[in-house]
């Protein structure tokens, strides 16, 4: 067997065009990256704002129970005073 047959020899072009290729996907894969490393702090933001939404939601729903309490009491009352101001007439 000749030499040539066991390690083929590459032209400078064809080095330099596989070059080329290496340093494209280099490129590609760091954008990739960056891109992850940008959905991912992403990510964590919403879910941070999603934790405070939460949190608002749940203060707004107690607000409301509290308020719908208050309501209910000063309904009960009034009824009450009602009442009393139909047995007096």
């Amino acid at each position: 067997m000749s030499t040539s047959a066991i390690s083929p020899s590459i032209s400078a072009d064809e080095f330099q065009a596989l070059e080329q290729k290496v340093l494209r996907a280099v490129e590609i894969v760091k954008r990739e990256r960056e891109a992850r490393a940008a959905a991912e702090a992403e990510v964590v933001l919403l879910r941070e704002q999603l934790a405070a939404q939460l949190a608002s939601q749940s203060a707004t729903e107690s607000e409301l129970n509290l308020l719908n309490k208050e309501r209910d009491t000063v309904r009960q009352r009034v009824e009450k005073m009602l009442q009393q101001m139909d047995e007096l007439l």
